[in-house]
């Protein structure tokens, strides 16, 4: 099945699997999440949590949903071959024209694809697999990850980030929107230009995915667990700094944690047993 955008369909956004692409919305995503505090804080604290929840040996990467290229960049940056996916392909020129003016040590190659054809394009296996906000965007979240379950190697890891259900349900609160959140009625359609995932999903929810599929559990944080709940911005620089102190002291604090607008994962997958020496595994 072809996942490209329907052209006729009352709704281009959705692809033919249903899943929300971002093609003719690269500014729009730029602009909306990147043109923000909220993006420079989302980045800051990636930058510190990533070499803390990861064991970074320069491996190859393979960046699922890459977008505009800011994460495969880091990880460019620091030595690493970088294989990006991403289904919209303006997206992924950006990220291209971005990488390519980078003076790194690492290398990037760009795969037009969606999520769903990674088994047959980049099958790896991959010692690291990087999913950073894609499973909301997605019509079934927990096929997505069996997705990348199967991409991982023995022994590999999987970073996953994923907006979250529980934030999305009190930001709707402390907005004043009661009705909607007390009906649970969160996801976005995925229509025109709007930016609400259309599946957000829980910490039980993708824990108990995990489970099932064999993924190890390792380490998890939150991303920006104040920032989004906010009653007006920071007004001053010495307030950004604040702040920025505050998300880095409690992102991986509990409580505090299980409220950030997005939750940051590592996951791995079981490595093979060993045998003894001369023998070969059944």
């Amino acid at each position: 099945m072809s996942d490209l955008p329907v052209p006729d369909s009352p709704n281009a956004f959705l692809s033919a699997r249903g899943d929300r692409h971002f093609d003719g919305l690269a500014d729009k995503f730029s602009a909306s999440l990147y043109g923000h505090l909220r993006g420079e804080l989302r980045l800051a604290l990636l930058d510190r949590l990533l070499p803390e929840m990861l064991d970074l040996h320069g491996q190859p990467v393979l960046d699922v949903g890459a977008g505009l290229g800011q994460q495969a960049a880091w990880f460019v940056e620091r030595g690493h071959a970088v294989t990006l996916a991403e289904p919209a392909a303006e997206m992924l020129e950006r990220a291209r024209e971005g990488i390519q003016q980078l003076e790194a040590s690492g290398s990037a190659d760009y795969l037009h694809a969606s999520l769903q054809d990674l088994a047959e394009q980049a099958p790896g296996p991959w010692p690291l697999v990087v999913c950073h906000a894609v499973l909301e965007w997605l019509s079934d979240p927990r096929a997505g990850l069996e997705h990348l379950a199967s991409l991982l190697a023995p022994g590999g890891q999987l970073s996953l980030m994923v907006f979250n259900r529980d934030a999305l349900r009190m930001s709707n609160v402390v907005k004043g929107n009661l009705d909607k959140a007390l009906a649970d009625r969160l996801e976005g359609k995925g229509q025109r230009q709007r930016l609400t995932p259309i599946s957000p999903v829980t910490h039980d929810q993708l824990m108990g995915w995990a489970d099932q599929l064999g993924l190890r559990f390792e380490a998890a944080a939150g991303i920006r667990v104040f920032h989004d709940y906010l009653r007006r911005p920071p007004e001053t620089d010495a307030d950004v700094e604040t702040l920025f102190k505050l998300e880095h002291q409690y992102c991986r604090t509990e409580p505090h944690w299980r409220l950030g607008r997005y939750l940051l994962y590592t996951f791995s997958r079981a490595p093979l047993p060993q045998t003894p020496q001369g023998e070969s595994p059944q």
